[in-house]
């Protein structure tokens, strides 16, 4: 059945336009192309615009970074990328970052939101997602644990704008200065070293002065001596 419509349709063919059925078959098929083409100079720029910008409309560009100075580590927690409207910071050895432009990284549901909002330099560091690691404290790491901090470090201050600083803590400054009466109480003072240097001078007069009365104390005696002696020996032989 299909054979014989095959076989009518070339007859057909033929007998229409006087081609053979290859030949009408590579003509219509020009024929659909150049009119792709020419329909293309005809169509309006809104229909010609790729599907993929209407799906995923562009983001709007991103405010620039404002400046907060000198903030508290609660204050910082602001920035943790829940409220849309505030920028996302994140902070490392004590310097606040702008992070918005990597929301994707840092922001909710992102790989690192857990940082966002802190001073992570410790987990950083150690490459650690526990709760006990996200803090500012650095003390007590390892020579390739500090290395690997100096590295986000720099990558933090090659990517991003630095917008301040964290707030030391009041007892941070309490400690420096009870150590710092500590050593005042250790050290001597000027006026101390003055005092015993007064104090042995006075005992070196004094060795000095006893040891010139013991010396003359002994001349004489020896002087009284040799004068018994003179007079001993005179009276044995006669003089």
């Amino acid at each position: 059945m299909v054979l014989q419509v095959w076989e009518t349709l070339k007859e057909t063919i033929t007998a229409y336009t006087g081609l053979s059925p290859a030949a009408f078959f590579t003509v219509l098929a020009l024929a659909f192309a150049v009119y792709q083409v020419v329909s293309g100079f005809f169509v309006s720029p809104e229909e010609h615009r790729p599907r993929s910008t209407e799906v995923y409309p562009q983001s709007e560009p991103l405010p620039p970074p404002v400046q907060l100075g000198e903030i508290t580590e609660d204050e910082l927690k602001q920035y943790d990328g829940s409220d849309s409207k505030k920028p996302l910071l994140m902070a490392i050895k004590g310097q606040i970052y702008d992070v918005s432009q990597s929301r994707m990284f840092y922001g909710p549901g992102g790989p690192y939101a857990l940082f966002a909002g802190k001073d992570a330099s410790r987990a950083l560091a150690k490459m650690s997602f526990e709760d006990i690691d996200l803090t500012g404290d650095i003390s007590g790491l390892g020579p390739f644990e500090l290395e690997a901090l100096q590295d986000w470090e720099y990558k933090f201050m090659s990517k991003y704008v630095k917008v301040g600083t964290i707030q030391k803590k009041v007892g941070e400054g309490k400690e420096e200065t009870s150590e710092t009466k500590a050593d005042a109480e250790e050290s001597p003072s000027t006026n101390t070293g003055e005092e015993a240097s007064v104090v042995t001078r006075d005992e070196t007069s004094r060795s000095i002065d006893e040891k010139t009365a013991e010396t003359t104390e002994n001349k004489d005696v020896a002087n009284g001596d040799a004068s018994k002696e003179d007079n001993y020996l005179g009276y044995w032989f006669g003089s």
